[in-house]
């Protein structure tokens, strides 16, 4: 799944993709930054899992004021 991320900076990005690689399931995360303004910056987020729970992803990532803007491919095998 690839996502359309907006996030303050802080959390710096090392920080906050560690973060989202807490998330059970999860087997791979690939975060980069498409764009930064004064107080934001524009992710592109891949995820691997073998399930995604959308909800659980969204939730966890609100913790850190981040918002999924958009899901932008979804790949299913």
């Amino acid at each position: 799944m690839v996502l359309d991320v907006l996030k303050p900076h802080q959390p710096p990005l090392p920080e906050f993709a560690t973060f989202l690689g807490e998330l059970n399931g999860l087997t791979r995360i690939d975060v980069s930054v498409v764009e930064m303004d004064e107080k934001t910056e524009s992710l592109r987020i891949t995820v691997d899992a073998e399930h995604i729970d959308y909800e659980e992803l969204r939730t966890h990532m609100a913790k850190q004021g981040a918002v999924i803007h958009s899901v932008d491919q979804v790949v299913v095998e």
